[in-house]
């Protein structure tokens, strides 16, 4: 649980994890529906593959991580829009290969070489583009169950090897090909339900995930769509300003974000829903502020009020709850677990959401998610504010919970630096 905001500044923050050694630098974008508050920031340097160290731009290309999520998601919900499909459909025709997974439920004798693994089919619930977008659908990433999933994967559905030694790539049905750990709908976790999303836009609209969202969601809002692109980044414009390409991360795997990790994105083959994209701090808040708005540039003005209400019933409400209180329950509650506030969450079609409203910080109905360990967003109508906040850790990553509180110092002290504007004081900005 984040330890409630100190008085200090957010660059103040920044500032110090950067004299210490913890952060790079760090871009942080802030509007209202209006753009009649703006805040902008760009503190600390990044390093070029050669080695020349510069300042921070707030045009410099960010890896969003699972901030790529919030893109996807809406890429998924214009499908609806443009009836594809609906959030209750039957996918079989769409994904089959995501409809007849079974469920895992244990070893018979996972001494065996193979082991024997208990699965059962889906019951009569069936995954639902709901239940994707809600991380309901049973799919969860594998590492949450290293002892179940993780060793079936492995076992079952290995990483093959190429002929140059390294590991081939794969798509988003390959690489999540393993079963389900619980029946649709009736629990939670979180997981690559996503890049499962991603890939139904794929199927249904006959283009890249990658062309959808530069065309249908960057162009929409006005943004740049040369400056948005999933791993590995190509464009040579937007690789000259990417922060993630640098002599300990050659490959722009998004090491800085991920905490030093970066695998998952050289396994990837196409358009990973879940994790994948490249774009600016710029392009990202422009479609934060076309949902703040809900100006219908992006989705029907019904649709993306979807977007803000909490979806999970049920099972699917207890597991959250469970999942919550579990050992990465603070992780999942993206800083709403702020001890000076008592906020409730739930899930929305792009985010968790917020369940009632804390005085002189997130009002209710605040969408909330974030990307690896150190990039934080957040889109709250009741009070008319979005924000993307991404610091850039330093290599190698040793201060995980400092990263975390930095970033917790950013989704508070947005909302005092708005306030001082209103008062018109600039010395506290």
């Amino acid at each position: 649980m984040p330890p409630p905001n100190g008085a200090g500044s957010i660059t103040a923050e920044v500032q110090a994890a950067i004299a210490k050694g913890i952060l790079n630098g760090a871009i942080i974008l802030a509007t209202d529906s209006t753009s009649t508050f703006t805040y902008s920031s760009a503190l600390g340097s990044r390093t070029l593959l050669s080695g020349e160290v510069v300042p921070q731009s707030v045009d410099d290309v960010l890896y969003l991580a699972s901030a790529t999520k919030l893109l996807a998601s809406i890429a998924a919900l214009q499908c609806v829009d443009d009836g594809l499909l609906t959030l209750t459909s039957d996918l079989s025709s769409i994904v089959p290969e995501l409809t007849s997974k079974k469920v895992f439920k244990g070893w018979s004798d996972a001494k065996s070489d193979p082991p024997i693994a208990i699965l059962e089919d889906q019951n009569s619930q069936p995954i639902t583009l709901q239940s994707l977008l809600t991380h309901s659908s049973g799919v969860m990433y594998d590492f949450f169950d290293p002892a179940g999933l993780a060793k079936w994967n492995a076992k079952f559905n290995p990483i093959e090897i190429g002929p140059d030694g390294k590991p081939k790539p794969r798509p988003v049905e390959k690489a999540f090909a393993y079963p389900l750990a619980f029946q649709p709908h009736t629990s939670w976790m979180y997981g690559p339900s996503i890049d499962w999303a991603g890939l139904i836009v794929e199927r249904l609209t006959g283009r890249s995930l990658g062309d959808h969202i530069r065309e249908r969601i960057i162009k929409a809002v006005g943004g740049n769509p040369a400056d948005a692109e999933f791993y590995p980044p190509k464009n040579e414009d937007l690789r000259k300003r990417l922060i993630d390409l640098h002599p300990e991360d050659p490959l722009a795997t998004g090491k800085q974000v991920l905490a030093g990790g970066g695998n998952m994105n050289l396994l990837a083959k196409g358009d990973f829903g879940g994790h994948g994209m490249f774009t600016t701090g710029e392009n990202f808040l422009k479609v934060m502020k076309s949902l703040l708005a809900n100006d219908g540039k992006l989705l029907k003005p019904e649709t993306a009020d979807l977007m803000f209400e909490d979806h999970l019933t049920g099972g699917a409400k207890q597991g959250h709850e469970a999942a919550l209180k579990g050992p990465v329950g603070s992780f999942f509650a993206v800083g709403t677990d702020d001890a000076e506030f008592d906020i409730k969450i739930g899930h929305g079609l792009g985010g968790v959401v917020t369940l009632n409203s804390a005085e002189g910080w997130y009002g209710k109905g605040t969408m909330t998610w974030g990307g690896g360990q150190s990039l934080a967003w957040f889109i709250d109508r009741e009070n008319d504010l979005c924000a993307i906040g991404a610091l850039q850790a330093k290599l190698p990553v040793t201060e995980t919970q400092k990263i975390a509180d930095v970033k917790h110092g950013f989704r508070r002290d947005v909302y005092r630096i708005r306030e001082a504007w209103k008062k018109g004081d600039s010395s506290s900005l």
